[in-house]
Formats: C-alpha cells, sequence, structure tokens
C-alpha cells in the first residue's frame, strides 16, 4: 500500500504553522485553526507534516473545563538538534545543543593554532562533533544545521572568511562546503563575535534590544544588537573597532598592517608585550590574565589601561547606537573587574550623560561558552526559519 502522505505535496501553511509554535507554548488543535484561521482538520494535516519531521509533538492534555481534555502540540526541541562551532585563534569548542539552545555535549581543544590552516582545523572540528555527537548517544542523521564562529572577517553571504589577519591560508575558503560535505546539513558561517553577542543576548539578556558585545583576547571586536537584529553593515565587517586608529597607539605596528590600531595597543598579546619589556614572562592573554589573577601590580595597571584604551574607542560607540548593555568577553574578561573598571573610567568619564544614565557595562555571562553558544544559536535560526522548515515540507514529499 502507498503511503499517501509522502506522495502528496506538503500541506500549504505549515510553515506558518510551525513559526506559531516557536515559542514552546503548547497550544490545541482549536487555538491553533482560530490563530490562522482555518478549518481543524486542516490545521491537522499542517501538524501530521511537522511531526513526521520531529520539529513539534503533543504534550500533555489542556486542563478541562468539562468533558474529554483538549490535546495539546508544542515545539519537540530535542529530537533534532544543532552543532555550535567556535573557532578561536588557539582553541575549538564544539557543542552540541536541543532546539531550545540548551547543551547536551561539548568538547574542547586547545592548542590548535587556527593558522595551521583550514583544512587541518575544519578536520579537528568533524572529529569533535563526533565525540559529542557520540557522547549523547545520537547521530549526524539528528542534525538540521551547524553554525561556526571564526577569528575574523566572514562574508556573510557565501560564509567565507575575506582576509583575515590571523588565519593564513583562510582567505576565500569555502567553509560552509567543507563542512556540509561531511554532515550535509546547511552550515552558517560568521565572525565570532557577531556570533558571541548572538548567544549573550539570547541567553542573559533577551529583553534588551540594544547591546554591544566586545571580545577582548588575541584580537578585539565588537558585535552589535540593534533594535533586536544583529548589525553586520553592507559587507558584514560592522564591529571591527579593533583596527580602529587611536591616538596613544600611532606608533605600533598591527598585524593588520596598519600602524596605530586598538588591537595593537589593548589585546591580550599587547599587554603581554609591555610586560615583557617590563620583565615579566608574558606571552599571551592567559599569562596576563594568570599574573593579573597573581595580584602583580605591574599587570593590574596595564590591564586597567587597556580597558581605558577600549573604553575610549567604545566612547564613540556609544553616541552612534546608545545602547542599552555592553558586555565584555574574551579571554581579557577574565581579569575581572581590572580590565571592565578601565572601560567604564573611560565611557562614563568621555560620553555625555544621557547616553549613560542607563548604561549597562558587565562581563560577559556566558563566559568562555559564548562562542559555542551564540553558534548554536545561528544555527537554531536558520534551521526553524520559514525557508528552511518549507525546504525541509518539500524534501520530505519530494
Amino acid at each position: 500500500m502507498v503511503d499517501i502522505r509522502k506522495t502528496a505535496s506538503a500541506p500549504a501553511g505549515a510553515s506558518e504553522l510551525f513559526q506559531l509554535l516557536r515559542d514552546g507554548q503548547p497550544r490545541t488543535r482549536t487555538e491553533l485553526a482560530d490563530l490562522v484561521g482555518v478549518a481543524r482538520s486542516t490545521v491537522a494535516l499542517r501538524l501530521d507534516a511537522l511531526m513526521d519531521l520531529g520539529l513539534v509533538a503533543p504534550v500533555e492534555d489542556a486542563i478541562s473545563t468539562g468533558g474529554r481534555p483538549s490535546a495539546q502540540v508544542a515545539l519537540q526541541t530535542d529530537t533534532r538538534l544543532v552543532l555550535g562551532v567556535d573557532i578561536g585563534a588557539s582553541h575549538l569548542h564544539v557543542g552540541l545543543t536541543d532546539l531550545s539552545g540548551t547543551a547536551l555535549a561539548d568538547a574542547f581543544r586547545d592548542g590548535l593554532l587556527v593558522s595551521a590552516g583550514p583544512r587541518t582545523v575544519l578536520d579537528a572540528v568533524v572529529e569533535l562533533a563526533t565525540t559529542v555527537l557520540a557522547e549523547a548517544g545520537r547521530s549526524a542523521a539528528d542534525l538540521l544545521a551547524v553554525g561556526v564562529g571564526l577569528p575574523g572577517p566572514v562574508e556573510h553571504s557565501t560564509g567565507r572568511p575575506i582576509n583575515p589577519p590571523i588565519m593564513p591560508g583562510w582567505h576565500g575558503f569555502d567553509v560552509p562546503g567543507y563542512l556540509h560535505g561531511h554532515f550535509g546539513v546547511p552550515v552558517l558561517v560568521d565572525n565570532d563575535v557577531n556570533v558571541m553577542s548572538v548567544g549573550e543576548r539570547e541567553t542573559a539578556w533577551p529583553d534588551v534590544e540594544n547591546l554591544i558585545f566586545v571580545k577582548v583576547a588575541t584580537g578585539i571586536g565588537a558585535g552589535i544588537i540593534c533594535n533586536g537584529e544583529l548589525l553586520r553593515g553592507a559587507d558584514g565587517v560592522a564591529g571591527d573597532i579593533g583596527h580602529i586608529r587611536v591616538a596613544s597607539g600611532e606608533e605600533l605596528l598591527c598585524r593588520c598592517g596598519n600602524v596605530g590600531c586598538l588591537e595593537a595597543l589593548a589585546s591580550g598579546p599587547a599587554v603581554a608585550l609591555k610586560l615583557q619589556a617590563a620583565g615579566h614572562s608574558a606571552e599571551d592573554s592567559r599569562d596576563v590574565v594568570e599574573l593579573v589573577n597573581r595580584g602583580d601590580q605591574d599587570a593590574v595597571r596595564a590591564v586597567r589601561q587597556a580597558g581605558r584604551d577600549v573604553g575610549e574607542v567604545l566612547s564613540a560607540c556609544l553616541s552612534m547606537m546608545n545602547p542599552a548593555v555592553i558586555v565584555i568577553g574574551g579571554s581579557m574578561a577574565l581579569t575581572g573587574e581590572h580590565f571592565i573598571a578601565g572601560v567604564r573610567e573611560a565611557v562614563y568619564s568621555r560620553s555625555m550623560p544621557l547616553a549613560t544614565q542607563h548604561l549597562q557595562i558587565v562581563q560577559s555571562a556566558s563566559g568562555p561558552d559564548a562562542g559555542m553558544l551564540g553558534a548554536s544559536m545561528l544555527a537554531i535560526h536558520h534551521a526553524l526559519s520559514p525557508e528552511s522548515v518549507d525546504g525541509m515540507l518539500a524534501a520530505r514529499v519530494g
């Protein structure tokens, strides 16, 4: 016998119906029929299609006011999954999350330099992904999408890195295509700080419409949430504050080839160089954090000044964007209040009172998970979009 559900076209409006259920709120078929203005029988056909995809499922019956209780359906968050991939200058973090963004398993690899090249790094990503899938008792067949954050500029339309200063060999590399070849699902790629800003906003500040996330580590960059949406700009480089020229760094050569960039003055490696000149053993951000946490006063002063330098640039951003929250993340944020105090000092002293009267400047709540969680959110947003759901429905009956 032929299953006519597999040969008929996808029920028109199933994707629209799904968007109503994305909030996780259980609803009865009658409620859904009233919301979309169609018959209950039509809703039933659409729900059957969505259930076949593992996107919605029956839940506990609604409370009855008399008679038989009404059956409810809701978003099914744990049948289909996504991978979130955070690629740093010297680390990989791969996490498996459900469709609510809850992490089911993750794996971290330290010491793998992004400069090793795209194939070496992405093969390691595949290896870690295999590990987390096995740990969660799941398979690649359960995946809907993969999100990736890269430590450099990314062309949003293609997901390819463009002239990334710390990623030799990555320019123009087809990251989405390479990973799609392994996982067989859509791969979304963006700049790591954009990804972190999405993750931080979703997990810690869901009601905040205007937010700037600043990552200070090997490099410096900002992700901007404006009116609830990620602001990428015309070519995807909005927020690249690390290469804004600052007066106090005018003699410093930046790895981008220019002189006087904020990154050359206030990034983790830049602070480490200053401490080396003062006789300390410091090679990178981690060494700086360790010195600060041990109470070394040279390190504390250097970190606070780096915060002031970043805050000086942010004060200009504040006048343009008027965010409600500035979140400081990246390895330098692990120095705690020392770095953030410097940022606050510069921002509050250089900005108009109206722009700062309600402003909060805080450390990232997501910490080292910000990149992975943000990449997962990137994947979830794509996977559950109307276009993606329509595509899955079409493939189901194709």
